[in-house]
């Protein structure tokens, strides 16, 4: 029923961007908050950023502060996760989530619905 789907990722360089794509199917995204993981091998899966169903409040991993932009666009039923400056160390496979209340959260308890992930690689 509740489906996302996320695209967007690949290879890039030291320096370069990526834009994420979190497209969701089954449920109204503009309802909850929406969340950004991402988990690299052999490290916890951390939340990255996050932006609320309610009043739009937004929320960011203090490591992408700067660098990374999340934002949704209700016509279309997607969130984006805009990643510019990228660092090797923001390689990871990337997850959208949807929570089960209309907060953001930093728990991954919190989020209920996941997508299958998409894979970002920065390296030279």
């Amino acid at each position: 029923q509740v489906q996302l789907v996320e695209s967007g990722g690949g290879l890039v360089q030291p320096g370069g961007s990526l834009r994420l794509s979190c497209a969701a199917s089954g449920f109204v995204l503009d309802n909850w908050a929406i969340g950004w993981f991402r988990q690299a091998p052999w490290k916890q899966r951390e939340a990255v950023s996050c932006i609320s169903g309610n009043d739009g409040s937004i929320y960011y991993l203090d490591s992408v502060k700067g660098r990374f932009n999340i934002s949704r666009d209700n016509a279309k039923n997607t969130v984006y996760l805009q990643m510019n400056s990228l660092k090797p160390e923001d390689t990871a496979v990337y997850y959208c989530a949807t929570s089960n209340w209309p907060s953001c959260s930093r728990y991954v308890g919190s989020f209920g619905s996941w997508g299958q992930g998409t894979q970002v690689t920065v390296s030279s």
